[in-house]
C-alpha cells in the first residue's frame, strides 16, 4: 500500500499534487473516498475539499452512519459511552504516573553533572517512561478487546448495513483520504466500520489527526496548552499504515521546537520511530518498503535539533 502523510490542508494544500501524484502511479484518475468523521457534525462540508481535486471526491459519511446506529442500537451506544468512560479514566491514572516519570527525567538530566554518571541514569530514566507507554497502550488494547468479545460491534445488523454501504462506495474509488478534527473520534469510528480492511491494499492520502492514526501509536502532543507546558501522551493504537514515525501535524504552533532538552527527550523517548513535523507543505511517502521524506519536511532528532530532510 502507498500511503502519503500531508501537513495541514486548510490554508495552503497540496492534496491536489499528492492525488495526482497517485493517478500517475495507477495510470488513471479515479473517484476518492474520503474520510471526514474527525470534522463531526461538519462532515458532510466537504464542497472546497471536492473543488480542490477536481469533483472527484465521494464522503463516506462515518460519523454521520454511527449516529444513525445509535439511534437504531441504544445498546451498542451504551457500550460504547460506558468504554470511554474507562479509556478515559484509565488515561487520567496514565497521566498522573507519566507527569512524575517525565519530571525524573528532567531532574536526573538538571542535577547530573558528570557525563559517566548521567548519561546511563538518564537512560534508565527514559526507558522507564517508555515502559510505562507500553504498558498504557495494552491496556488500553484490553479494554478494546473486551468491548468487541462482548458486544461483538461487526455482527450487529445496523453496523453491518453501513459497512456494506461503505465497502460499495469504495469500489467506487482508487485511493482512499483521511481528513483532520478530532482524533478520536476519527479513530474509534472508522475502526467501528474497519474501514481501512474494506479499502485493501490500494493507496492512502492522510493529513492533521487523520495523519496521526495512519501511525503505530496514535501520541498526543501540545508543548503549550492553555493550562501550562504539557507533555506528549500515547493516547491508542494506530492503524500502522506507516511504521516508524509519530507524525506530528502543526509541530511548529504546539511544540517548542527551540526547546533542545524537549525536542531531544520527544526523540529519545519514541525512538526508533521518528517523530516528522508536519506542517504547511510538508510530505512524507511510504511505499510499504520505505520511507521517504520529502524536502522541507524537518525530523525531530535525539540531539534536540529539528532537522530538514
Amino acid at each position: 500500500m502507498h500511503v502519503i502523510l500531508l501537513g495541514p490542508q486548510r490554508l495552503q494544500p497540496t492534496l491536489d499534487r499528492a492525488v495526482a501524484d497517485v493517478d500517475r502511479l495507477l495510470g488513471g484518475r479515479g473517484m476518492l473516498a474520503v474520510v471526514t468523521a474527525g470534522w463531526e457534525e461538519r462532515e458532510v462540508e466537504i464542497q472546497e475539499l471536492d473543488q480542490h481535486v477536481g469533483g472527484r471526491a465521494l464522503n463516506l459519511e462515518v460519523f454521520g452512519r454511527v449516529e444513525d446506529i445509535f439511534a437504531r442500537d441504544p445498546e451498542l451506544l451504551g457500550a460504547m459511552r460506558a468504554r470511554h468512560d474507562t479509556l478515559r479514566e484509565l488515561h487520567d491514572l496514565y497521566r498522573v504516573r507519566l507527569a512524575h516519570a517525565l519530571a525524573a527525567v528532567r531532574e536526573v538530566a538538571e542535577r547530573a553533572s558528570r557525563p559517566e554518571l548521567r548519561a546511563p541514569a538518564l537512560e534508565a530514566a527514559i526507558a522507564a517512561v517508555r515502559a510505562l507507554d507500553v504498558e498504557h497502550l495494552a491496556a488500553v488494547d484490553r479494554v478494546h478487546a473486551e468491548f468487541e468479545e462482548r458486544f461483538a460491534p461487526q455482527e450487529r445488523d445496523a453496523v453491518r448495513r453501513h459497512k456494506r454501504e461503505i465497502a460499495e462506495i469504495l469500489a467506487l474509488c482508487s485511493m482512499l483520504c483521511i481528513a483532520g478534527g478530532h482524533v478520536g473520534v476519527l479513530l474509534q469510528r472508522m475502526r467501528l466500520f474497519d474501514v481501512l480492511g474494506l479499502h485493501g491494499d490500494r493507496p492512502v492520502i492522510a493529513w492533521s489527526a487523520g495523519a496521526m492514526v495512519c501511525a503505530e501509536r496514535v501520541v498526543l502532543f501540545h508543548d503549550r496548552p492553555p493550562q501550562g507546558p504539557g507533555d506528549a501522551e500515547v493516547y491508542d493504537r494506530g492503524f500502522g499504515l506507516v511504521p516508524g514515525v509519530v507524525p506530528l501535524p502543526h509541530a511548529r504552533r504546539r511544540l517548542a521546537l527551540d526547546d533542545r532538552q524537549r525536542v531531544a527527550l520527544f526523540a529519545r523517548r519514541f525512538a526508533p520511530a521518528r517523530g516528522i513535523a508536519l506542517d504547511e507543505r510538508t510530505r512524507v511517502d511510504f511505499d510499504g518498503r520505505r520511507l521517504t521524506v520529502h524536502e522541507g519536511t524537518r525530523v525531530l532528532g535525539v540531539d534536540g535539533g529539528v532537522h530538514a530532510a
